[in-house]
């Protein structure tokens, strides 16, 4: 019983213990490493609008807000058309056109989005 799980599962179990290994070693020697001085440009503002270290109930523009979302509608996006591209001789006119109606929605609201405004960065 025990030789049969050793012999089908020890392989994955030693690659586990290699990189809780490797990960742990590299974590000590960048903490051992690394400098302890940082630098005040890296301490500044970077893409998100605010200063670090701040008061975290201060208001927030909700432009980075739709910004992220549009970001993470149009990464799904992406997600999905290549597992489609990939499988498209095999599924036929029902996945190419359920595809363009899935990519017509996303087309629709990104129109939406534009008119509205939320694309605008002043």
């Amino acid at each position: 019983m025990i030789y049969n799980f050793l012999s089908e599962y020890l392989s994955i179990i030693i690659f586990l213990f290699i990189a809780l290994f490797l990960s742990i070693g590299f974590i000590i020697a960048n903490y051992i490493a690394s400098p302890s001085n940082p630098d005040p440009e890296k301490l500044s503002a970077y893409e998100c609008g605010f200063e670090a270290f701040d008061d975290s109930r201060m208001e927030f523009d909700v432009r980075f807000y739709l910004v992220a979302i549009l970001f993470i509608i149009f990464d799904l996006e992406i997600a999905f058309l290549f597992p489609w591209a990939i499988s498209l001789g095999g599924i036929g006119v029902l996945g190419f056109w359920s595809m363009m109606f899935f990519l017509g929605i996303l087309t629709i609201g990104f129109i939406y989005e534009w008119k509205k405004g939320a694309l605008e960065w002043e």
